[in-house]
Order: structure tokens, then sequence, then C-alpha cells
């Protein structure tokens, strides 16, 4: 995938040139975060606020915080989201010091080495409260080499298979469950125990 991340003004319109089902992760994602009482919500890459926008729809009541790595993705965000708490700070930094009951997550964790990865679940899982979610939807390794539709920047997309990374929330301390995929995307409903 492209650097959207230094766009903002035009966004929307790559990510949906190089994920054609861009929209229906967004409604997925959303999707799997329904049922959950969160009063506090984490999103991380926050973006332009898209996601954002979708899952509080499900949850007007709820604070959000949203983290991201671009000054200007989060003034785009800024934007969108006037009541809500942004922070600038990349995957790898530690979490803002809440107790989340939601954390939310789209097409951004797929930057991270394996071993981030699995760094980044255990940190999400002691940001959750007992019971809370982590939605993760992201690009993964499909089974099928056939299913590989989004581009990946060498270097800088570095997806993994999915089996992998439900391995890897179990061993965070969640029970994940594959809540909607389709070739190279997935979202993931992970509950911490």
């Amino acid at each position: 995938m492209s650097e959207f991340h230094f766009t903002p003004e035009r966004y929307s319109e790559l990510i949906h040139d190089e994920v054609p089902e861009y929209e229906r992760l967004q409604e997925e994602t959303a999707l799997a975060t329904a049922g959950l009482d969160a009063r506090e919500i984490l999103e991380l890459g926050i973006g332009t606020g898209e996601t954002a926008r979708h899952v509080l729809a499900l949850h007007p009541n709820a604070r959000l915080t949203g983290v991201d790595e671009s000054p200007p993705m989060l003034e785009r965000a800024r934007q969108n989201l006037a009541d809500a708490n942004l922070v600038l700070g990349r995957l790898q930094d530690p979490l803002p010091p809440f107790r989340f009951g939601l954390v939310v997550s789209v097409l951004a964790v797929h930057h991270l080495a394996p071993a981030e990865k699995r760094e980044l679940f255990t940190r999400v899982a002691a940001a959750l409260q007992p019971g809370g979610r982590f939605v993760l939807a992201d690009v993964v390794i499909p089974e099928d080499p056939a299913d590989i539709v989004t581009p990946i920047e060498a270097g800088y997309d570095l997806p993994d298979r999915l089996a992998d990374q439900l391995e890897w929330l179990r061993e965070a301390g969640f029970e994940p469950e594959v809540r909607w995929s389709s070739r190279d995307l997935a979202v993931v409903a992970a509950t911490r125990l």
C-alpha cells in the first residue's frame, strides 16, 4: 500500500483505488464493535477519522482517543472529530495510560514486523478492561496467493498470515474470532479474557 499517511487530502481516493473493499472493511469493523458497552475507545492509526466515525455511530456516548504518527492525518482527524483526544505517536510507543473498553485498528498494524505485532497485542490486552474488545481490521497474507489484491510496498507493508496473528492474539490473552474476511483482508474481534 502506498504511504497514505502523507497525503490526507487524497487519502479517500487513493485508499479506495488500492483497497477495493475498503467500504465493506469499514462496515465490518464497525459491526465487530456492536454489542459492547464501550465508554472509552482507542483507535490506533486513526488517519483521517473515517473508521472512528463508523464506530462512534454505534457508540455515541463513548469518549475517543486516537493515535497516529502523521501530523497531517491527525489534523484532518481533528477537523472530523472535534471532541476526540488525538495523540501523535507510533504503534510501537506506549499506549495512552487509560483503561479502554474497545481498541480498534484498521489498515495500520500490517506496518509492524511480527515481533512488533506480538508486542502490540500484549500492550493492547493490558490497556483493555477485562471483557473488552480489540477489533483488528487489516491486510493479511492469504492462504491462496491468487487472493492477493492489495498492493504491498516492500519494507513498508509487512502483512502476516491471519492464522499467525490469531495465535499471537491468543498468546496475549485474547479470545479472537474472525468476523469477516475477503481475499487478503480480515476483521478480527478479540475479547480480552
